[in-house]
């Protein structure tokens, strides 16, 4: 989306969030921030746009915010992995929301800002592991060809065990669909997350 144009689809506003929207947040963020999130145009912290227009459609939203508190909230990986393989996921996707979003995140876990800039392309010097260079060959195996390959898994599976090998497919395939969501609705970043420093991401631009 281009700087200035709105969403597609815009949140959810306050007067619109029924008892169906309600449920869904229960299931992911429990009652008392559902409540808040329902009462408070002011909530603190505020809800994300990405949240807010899931709820366009609470029947999915709810399980899937549950789904994702699983790989996120409790997940066998390391954060660490995790963050950069939605990275990744993020840049080759274009997604500016999900990139600047977990930017901030991959921040927060250990993942430097040098090491950002390998994933956007900008520089060729971070010293991955070897764990960490398999999983970012098995999240472009996964975007370009929809399956890592023999090699690549065969690595992966020598550290990992078959709970973390399932959890690399999920992630990746998650945060790509997540990817073609906020693309297609056209998401507005959140206020708190313009200082974010995330590399610019080059424009989508309309196809």
């Amino acid at each position: 989306m281009s700087q200035g144009e709105a969403p597609r689809l815009a949140p959810v506003p306050l007067e619109a969030r029924d008892d169906d929207v309600r449920a869904a947040l229960v299931t992911g963020y429990g009652r008392r921030r559902a409540e808040q999130w329902c009462t408070n145009e002011q909530a603190d912290p505020p809800m994300p746009n990405a949240v807010a227009t899931m709820l366009h459609h609470p029947g999915i939203a709810g399980p899937w915010l549950a789904y994702n508190n699983v790989l996120f909230v409790s997940p066998s990986l390391d954060p660490r992995l995790r963050e950069l393989m939605v990275l990744r996921v993020a840049w080759r996707t274009r997604a500016p929301y999900e990139w600047v979003q977990h930017v901030r995140i991959a921040l927060e876990v250990g993942i430097t800002r040098d090491e950002i800039d390998v994933i956007a392309g900008l520089t060729d010097t971070a010293a991955w592991s070897p764990l960490e260079t398999d999983l970012l060959d098995a999240t472009d195996q996964l975007i370009d060809g929809y399956r890592v390959d023999d090699v690549t898994w065969a690595r992966l599976a020598e550290t990992l065990d078959e709970r973390q090998l399932v959890e690399v497919v999920f992630v990746v395939g998650t945060y790509t669909c997540l990817a073609m969501a906020f693309n297609s609705f056209g998401l507005e970043l959140d206020p708190d997350l313009d200082a974010v420093p995330a590399p610019e991401m080059p424009d989508v631009g309309a196809s």
